[in-house]
């Protein structure tokens, strides 16, 4: 309650409020009945926590996601920072300022603003206190704080903000005293209380926003040669290098892996490819934005290649290794995501014995099924790579794809939602969040062809298959999905009514337009003039694209992985130019010894994320996330009355016990 006492008259005012309502107000137009109203505002105490969103360390990356989410929706902000940062992407500085490291740990404390917070259970929170209203010029203000263990008091000019940290748990109480000349002083009440807000995120490689590195690889001008399967002369072909690499850039060069890989791209967490651009983290971080009163403790967890038994219930093979300043660290596996937020629970718990779990944000079971696989039939064309690939497994079928959506997903469901129970409780605080149809625009399957995918000699995504797959993904896949996490359409659940997740697929409808051969005029520049819509981007005389790999004659160091484009949907180009992703976690007898070799050619075109959602798409992703998860936490709560009372008197304002006899 806040409670105003101003002039000898008692006025009651009932004003319906979300914590939106003073920002929104501030940005209407002034007009004449506006300005009019304004004048009769009455004084009011306003309060937000500072740097709310817990990952940041810093309040400066934080205020610039709050400017941007000015423009409305999150992919209006995306847009918005993907032009101001001129196609490099924001997260490429705030990568390097955050409370949990490279490798995923936890900083315990954290530094954060100058001052050591725990991190996954704080103690208390920076806000800043204001008083809004017309204010008598040259008020002074008597400011009061009590939290419970003593008041804090501080006397300052009305028009300065107040900075200070509140106790996490309980409220605090604030009291302001106007005084301005002979005018009767006036007292604001309120009360201060935080909510920290606790989100973990979880699931595969679109949760994890696989294909949006942190800081996207820097490709030289020049070509590097891979070999092919076939061998012997004319079977080798030139694509970008990597800048910075010093090394043979020709195929029989001698070249170290560890030394090639100091020039990968950047992300949150190679071992997973985790990335602040997934819609996971744009979602935490909109709540954030949004409500001024709660602070967000977020938890990346997801991982690339995740499976629900592998991933999230188990440990799974690490993406690629940590390069660090002294060297690059490889972990091999990547602990089991449920058993991660276990520990950080249990750590939690220990500091602070009613914290809890608010919400999880999901996406799981693309790989249950073999996506990747079935990605990888549509698109490897050559007979020679079909052959090899289809002997070791990486070549599926839409009949090997339906067998598992119908067998083993809804068997896995099962155990993941007896994993969640313990730790999230009812159901519905998990939001499941489907996947979109990579392969529309305009509302139809894309045609197919080497456009987009010509950075390998053997890649061109077959019309008939991919087809297939679009019609599986469409009609059985997605479907499938929403039955699982709703405990519906024959899905049998122990308990539905706190079985059933949260599900979101409002984005899929955008994704329509918005697929992986979708393209426009208002595509980057270097877009248009390099990547061919006939798919002949690259040069293929050995000879001119030791030097110049592209036909366009410009240099890959021109490529803005974050740009605004038609595709939401990275493609294999994209996924070369962005972070051409040498998967050294795999296992040792899959590795290549020889940088140049013909596998590296393959998964440097692909494991860096073709065929999952851009920065663009994941801020869509997040739009649709965001009411859900706003409904699920309550946030729109109403904000008690305000009251406006008359000043008592000093002698009334005494306890009758303090009175002077």
């Amino acid at each position: 309650m806040i409670r105003i006492r101003p002039l000898p008259s008692l006025i009651r005012l009932t004003l319906l409020l979300t914590g939106l309502l003073p920002a929104a107000l501030a940005a209407l137009p002034i007009t004449p009945a506006a300005a009019q109203d304004a004048t009769a505002a009455p004084l009011q105490i306003t309060w937000e926590v500072r740097n709310r969103f817990r990952l940041f360390r810093e309040e400066r990356d934080f205020q610039l996601q709050v400017e941007a989410m000015r423009a409305g929706t999150i992919l209006a902000a995306e847009d918005a920072l993907e032009i101001q940062s001129d196609g490099r992407g924001w997260a490429r500085n705030t990568v390097n300022r955050l409370c949990i490291d490279r490798s995923g740990r936890v900083s315990e404390p954290c530094t954060r603003d100058g001052v050591k917070e725990s991190y996954l259970a704080p103690v208390d929170h920076p806000v800043t206190v204001r008083l809004a209203g017309v204010l008598p010029v040259g008020a002074t203000c008597a400011w009061t704080f009590d939290d419970g263990q003593g008041p804090r008091q501080s006397t300052l000019d009305c028009a300065e903000p107040i900075n200070l940290r509140v106790p996490q748990g309980h409220a605090t109480a604030v009291t302001v005293d106007v005084s301005s000349g002979a005018d009767a002083p006036q007292r604001v009440t309120t009360e201060i209380a935080v909510r920290d807000i606790l989100i973990a995120g979880l699931g595969d490689s679109v949760a994890s926003g696989e294909g949006n590195p942190d800081k996207q690889i820097a490709l030289a001008d020049e070509g590097f040669c891979f070999q092919s399967y076939l061998g012997g002369p004319g079977s080798e072909y030139f694509r970008p290098s990597r800048a910075g690499y010093k090394g043979g850039r020709a195929c029989g060069s001698s070249g170290q892996l560890q030394t090639w890989q100091r020039y990968s791209a950047v992300w949150l967490n190679p071992a997973c490819h985790r990335s602040l651009y997934s819609y996971q983290t744009r979602t935490a971080l909109a709540l954030a934005i949004r409500y001024p009163h709660i602070a967000v403790t977020y938890l990346p967890l997801a991982c690339t290649g995740a499976t629900i038994a592998d991933g999230l219930l188990g440990s799974q093979r690490a993406r690629e290794c940590l390069v660090t300043k002294s060297g690059v660290d490889c972990q091999g596996k990547v602990n089991a995501q449920l058993a991660e937020l276990r520990d950080a629970l249990a750590s939690a718990k220990r500091r602070q014995p009613d914290r809890k779990l608010d919400l999880v944000l999901l996406s799981v079971g693309a790989n249950d099924i073999g996506f990747s696989e079935l990605v990888a039939n549509v698109i490897v064309d050559s007979g020679t790579e079909r052959a090899l690939f289809k002997r070791t497994g990486v070549l599926g079928s839409v009949e090997d794809s339906r067998a598992a959506l119908t067998n083993d997903l809804p068997r896995a469901f099962s155990k993941l939602r007896g994993a969640l129970k313990p730790l999230v409780g009812d159901l519905s605080r998990v939001i499941y969040v489907s996947y979109a149809n990579p392969v529309l625009a305009n509302g139809t399957v894309c045609p197919g062809g080497r456009a987009g995918f010509d950075v390998h000699p053997s890649f061109n995504a077959n019309p008939e298959r991919l087809n297939n797959a679009a019609r599986f993904v469409q009609s059985e896949f997605l479907p499938r999905l929403k039955d699982l996490a709703l405990c519906q359409s024959g899905i049998l659940c122990r308990n539905p009514s706190s079985d059933r997740m949260t599900f979101v697929d409002a984005h899929q409808a955008a994704f329509a337009n918005h697929g992986f051969c979708a393209r426009a005029s208002t595509d980057p520049e270097f877009d248009q003039a390099c990547f061919s819509a006939k798919g002949d981007s690259f040069v293929n005389d050995p000879v001119t694209a030791a030097s110049q790999p592209l036909v366009c004659g410009r240099g890959a160091s021109e490529f803005r992985a974050y740009l605004p484009r038609a595709r939401w949907i990275r493609d294999a180009n994209d996924s070369y130019f962005a972070a051409m992703t040498y998967p050294q976690g795999l296992p040792a007898s899959a590795q290549p010894s020889d940088i140049h070799d013909a596998t590296w050619g393959v998964l440097s075109a692909v494991y860096g994320g073709a065929v999952h959602p851009t920065a663009e798409g994941h801020a869509a992703m997040a739009d649709a996330t965001l009411p859900a998860a706003i409904s699920l936490l309550r946030l729109d709560a109403r904000v008690p009355e305000v009251i406006q009372e008359p000043l008592l008197p000093p002698m009334e304002q005494q306890p009758a016990a303090q009175q002077p006899q």
